[in-house]
Order: structure tokens, then sequence, then C-alpha cells
């Protein structure tokens, strides 16, 4: 991962997430082929198969992280992007859905009581810890894959702390992400192999419910650059105005950012 971004979005309605839908199911699509490939044929538990199923042969420009209850919003960044600068997006929640699915497989096969009703404490607790560390070893592999993250800050997302000039969230897998992001190597360099598609139309974005949950996280983003949908749209314009056949979009967005 090259930079991080902070982004804080509007209001309105957009018209590419049908885009963005499109691609993600694309990605949910190469990851449901594999996924049940995960027992080896003595019946043991392949740990390196399971998680390089999580993200078989997806190719990412940039990592989109954000709250489950956002990723209408998510996908229509993604098909925004997508269609302005041909750039490919990964949207973690693509991934997150399969965690529990997974779960519910490896405990049908191993976690059920005798009778088969219930399912043992212990061993759920086992299975649970096995997939979520799997899940965050795949999450922060994609991370650095990436070259750039892009934080959705929303009220679904983000809630102000207590103390002063903190953030809070209520997600667990945001508060791991956004914590391996300011940790996660820095290239000296940008990636090289890189490619330019498509372009469109102007940004905007979509309102979503709010919902509260009991647990917090200190959330620090103080290391992501802070930007606006009216500068997403900034960036889209001026690499139209300066777009040869060897500029990359995103390199546009680190000389404004």
């Amino acid at each position: 991962m090259y930079r991080g971004f902070n982004i804080n979005l509007g209001h309105d309605s957009a018209p590419d997430y049908q885009v963005g839908l499109k691609k993600n199911l694309e990605q949910k699509e190469i990851i449901n082929k594999q996924l049940s490939e995960f027992l080896s044929p003595d019946g043991v538990i392949d740990g390196g198969k399971l998680e390089s199923t999580w993200f078989p042969q997806i190719k990412a420009d940039i990592f989109i992280s954000h709250s489950h209850i956002d990723e209408k919003l998510a996908m229509t960044l993604a098909g925004w992007l997508y269609m302005q600068f041909g750039l490919e997006s990964f949207i973690d929640s693509t991934i997150w859905g399969y965690a529990d699915s997974l779960l519910k497989k490896i405990d049908n096969e191993y976690c059920l009581n005798e009778g088969g009703t219930t399912y043992s404490y212990e061993k759920r607790n086992y299975s649970t810890s096995h997939v979520h560390m799997m899940l965050s070893a795949a999450l922060a592999k994609m991370m650095d894959n990436t070259e750039c993250l892009f934080f959705l800050n929303t009220p679904n997302s983000v809630t102000p702390s207590n103390i002063v000039n903190k953030n809070e969230t209520n997600s667990p897998w945001l508060y791991y992400e956004i914590g391996i992001s300011s940790l996660i190597r820095k290239p000296l360099h940008k990636h090289t192999n890189r490619k330019i598609l498509l372009r469109g139309k102007t940004f905007s974005e979509l309102n979503e419910s709010a919902r509260n949950l009991d647990i917090k996280y200190p959330l620090e983003t103080e290391h992501l650059k802070k930007i606006t949908g009216h500068d997403l749209n900034k960036w889209r314009d001026e690499y139209d105005n300066e777009i040869s056949s060897l500029d990359f979009p995103l390199d546009k967005l680190y000389e404004l950012f």
C-alpha cells in the first residue's frame, strides 16, 4: 500500500452502483468457486489452502474499507472509480459475509454435539478463532497488494469519542483494517503494472441509515489524508485536462493531495 485516504462523502444518489455491483459479484464468484475445497483428502482442514481461497486471482488498485451498512455506497464508489479511471477496487465486505458461511460449514462438520442439534461451545470458539485469524491475514495481504486505501468515513463507520479529536468505531474489522493500514509496508515507488481504461461522469453519493452497537474501538485515522466528494471530482477534472498515454490516475490524486 502506497497511500491511504479518509473520505467523507455526501448524501445524494449515484448512478454507478450497478457497475460497482457487477464488479463485486465477479470477485464473489471467483471466491465462491473455491471456498468448498478447503478439506484435504484425509479430512483435515488445510489452513493454507483455506486462507488462499479468500482472495484467489483478485487484482485491485484500491482497497475500500467501510462499514457493512455502507456496502451500497462502497459499490457506488467502486463503480465510479472504474468508470472514470479504469481502476479496480476491492470492497472488504466482499469477504466478510463468507466468514459466517464458512464457519457454519466447518461447525456443521466438526462442532456438533452428539445428536446433531446443538454445537460445542469450546469447539465453536476454536473454529471461530481459526477462521478469523485466516480472514485477518488475508485482509492484510490484500491491503498490502493494493496501491491505495480508501476509508469511507460515515456515521455508520465512525462515532465521536469522549476524548477531544478522537474517533471510535463499532466495527472490529474497521478497527483492525485501519490499524493495519498504519503499520503495513509503504513502498518507495508506486506499482508499475498499471492500466488505463474508461472514464465517465461526476461522482455523487448515497445516504445510508445508521445502526448502533454496544462495543466501540478507538479508530486512529491521522495517517489517512482527508478528502471529500468535491475532491474526487477535482481529481477527475484535472486528470481529464492533463491526460496522456503515460498518465496513471492515482498519480494525479497523490499530486493533488
